[in-house]
């Protein structure tokens, strides 16, 4: 736990009663006796103003943070992995270095009962391609960041498999728009939400299947056109939800997760 964690304890009226600062170099020991004093009088006061659910829910929100922090440094230590391991996600080798260890630590965080990972990547700080939002200089732009990416993704992607991981767990892989395919003026190619790509895999889905395609200028998508609705649908279905049960009613229409118009891709939950 960090030296500048505080426990504090709060009345039913938001107030502070106790205020209790970690000193420098407190062990975990004297951290946990702390915490423990601080839960009596928590209690103390949860039985003096009962029925104070804002303070039972910040008591708790404390206790995982507490969690989280004594269990989030050995679950990223990528230090033990074996050499093996750390070649197979292009670790300390130049450019796949940095997504590599991002996709090792995810790899750790879902073995160790994690339900959802999100992992985000750009560039490598090169002028004009430091993200995948490129509207010109495409082709330096693509090549460099699948260069970064493919060997992570790849090792990732067999890791999980060879730990008996990949059938219950979902990879989505994306971006939030496609790209123009004509070059506007002061502007290049511009975002495109009428057709973009995206990669599913694990989870019971049948590999090698390309899904849809746009029209031939990359514009709109033109065959089996699917929404992000549908792929909320489908990515809700692997994890084992009735999409159209999260169903609710507010002013006056239904409200999901899929929205009303999402539907599960046919080909993806076969």
């Amino acid at each position: 736990m960090p030296a500048s964690y505080q426990g504090t304890l709060f009345r039913s009226t938001g107030d502070p009663i106790v205020d209790l600062e970690a000193p420098e170099n407190l062990t975990t020991d004297q951290q946990r006796a702390r915490l423990e004093v601080l839960a009596k009088l928590n209690q103390m006061d949860m039985e003096k103003f009962p029925g104070n659910s804002e303070l039972a829910a910040r008591i708790s929100s404390y206790e995982l943070a507490y969690r989280m922090q004594g269990c989030a440094p050995e679950a990223i230590d990528i230090r033990s992995e074996s050499a093996a391991t750390k070649k197979l996600y292009g670790i300390d080798e130049g450019i796949t270095d940095p997504f590599g260890k991002q996709c090792l630590m995810a790899r750790r965080l879902v073995e160790r009962g994690v339900r959802f990972v999100q992992l985000f990547m750009g560039g490598v700080g090169v002028q004009n391609t430091d993200t995948w939002d490129a509207h010109s200089n495409l082709v330096e732009n693509h090549t460099l960041h699948a260069k970064e990416s493919d060997k992570p993704i790849a090792g990732l992607i067999q890791d999980l498999k060879a730990r008996g991981l990949l059938d219950d767990t979902l990879i989505v892989w994306h971006g939030e728009f496609g790209r123009m395919p004509i070059s506007q003026r002061g502007i290049g190619r511009d975002h495109n939400p009428g057709t973009q790509t995206a990669l599913m895999i694990g989870a019971g889905i049948q590999g090698g299947q390309e899904i849809g395609a746009s029209d031939e200028w990359g514009y709109k998508a033109f065959e089996q056109p699917i929404s992000a609705h549908d792929m909320h649908a489908t990515i809700l279905h692997l994890l084992g939800l009735d999409h159209e049960k999260l169903t609710y009613r507010y002013s006056g229409r239904d409200y999901r997760l899929s929205d009303i118009s999402g539907k599960p891709i046919p080909q993806i939950i076969a």
